[in-house]
């Protein structure tokens, strides 16, 4: 009894302090304010989020500026800056080298801007992010699709000589020459072209190896080899070819016709990776010279048309190489 008693007067006295505890955390949620401190909250304004983009940008936080040139997009979308931030999306992007949402963001500024500065620019920068992720056809068409908005004259010059540029890359000399003599005869001394159809008749002296004459050269082992100026592997093709046709011919005149038939098999395999391989390196030496052909048609005659990151937009710049 003595025992209950105790429990019960402790209970209590847990009970009664719990109670006390609770009584000033209940006075405070009485008292809280169920409304904001409007003057502690943050405010921002068209100026400083578009600079705090900018901000990111200028330093190279391409990501980052992207979010807050976003932000801004959705927080003023009636401010007469929402074409410049759409742009710099795009040009965030590139220079990220995020090409395929670059791509996305150019296409978004042309989409809803005709014919201004910025979309004409955003024409020029989708061309290169196609270019840079190897799709050259929609990089083309893209262009032409500028020179048939546009009535600027200087601007289409600009794309038929980017278009043959394109041309060029993929080793397509005539449609280049077509795209060249477009351009108008005020800009022709503006993009040099005396001097760069100069430089592009020269595709025809380009070395080249013809393929079925590899392959049929390669009839004896190595010779295809030979011909694409392979020197190491036609020895090797020979002297192997040339050591598997001897040991199945040893084995047969000996009348061991199974070992004969298994190096006969073997030497099948290697004999037909012998033409193969020859017809192959004539394609590869043919893509080797014509590579190198390109980049000294750059260096000698290629004006360089570059972004300028600085003023966050684009300005064509021309480099002549002497």
């Amino acid at each position: 009894m003595h025992i209950r008693t105790t429990c019960f007067v402790y209970l209590l006295f847990i009970f009664v302090t719990i109670f006390f505890l609770f009584i000033p955390f209940s006075h405070c949620f009485a008292g809280a304010d169920p409304e904001p401190d409007l003057k502690s909250s943050i405010i921002i304004n068209p100026d400083k989020q578009f600079n705090f983009a900018e901000y990111y940008f200028s330093n190279k936080n391409y990501l980052m500026a992207v979010a807050e040139y976003n932000r801004f997009i959705y927080f003023f979308p009636e401010d007469q800056r929402v074409e410049t931030a759409m742009y710099r999306i795009g040009m965030s992007y590139y220079l990220g080298r995020h090409f395929k949402e670059a791509v996305n963001s150019f296409r978004a500024v042309i989409d809803r801007y005709v014919d201004t500065e910025l979309s004409i620019k955003s024409y020029f920068m989708l061309s290169e992010a196609h270019l840079n992720l190897n799709t050259f056809g929609p990089a083309i068409i893209n262009l032409n699709n500028l020179i048939t908005i546009t009535h600027d004259e200087d601007v289409k010059d600009e794309a038929y000589y980017r278009i043959g540029w394109i041309c060029i890359e993929t080793a397509s000399w005539e449609k280049a020459r077509l795209y060249f003599s477009r351009i108008s005869a005020k800009n022709k001394d503006k993009y040099r072209l005396e001097r760069l159809n100069a430089e592009l008749n020269k595709e025809r002296s380009i070395p080249q190896k013809k393929p079925d004459l590899a392959g049929f050269l390669s009839i004896i082992p190595g010779a295809g080899y030979l011909y694409c100026e392979r020197y190491q592997d036609a020895l090797i093709a020979f002297l192997l070819n040339g050591g598997l046709i001897l040991a199945a011919y040893k084995s047969f005149d000996n009348d061991n016709n199974a070992l004969g038939g298994v190096i006969a098999f073997v030497e099948f395999g290697f004999y037909a990776g012998n033409i193969y391989g020859a017809v192959a390196s004539a394609h590869k030496y043919n893509r080797k010279k014509t590579g190198q052909f390109i980049e000294k048609l750059k260096n000698n005659a290629k004006i360089n048309l570059s972004a300028d990151v600085e003023n966050k937009g684009v300005c064509f710049a021309f480099k002549f190489v002497f």
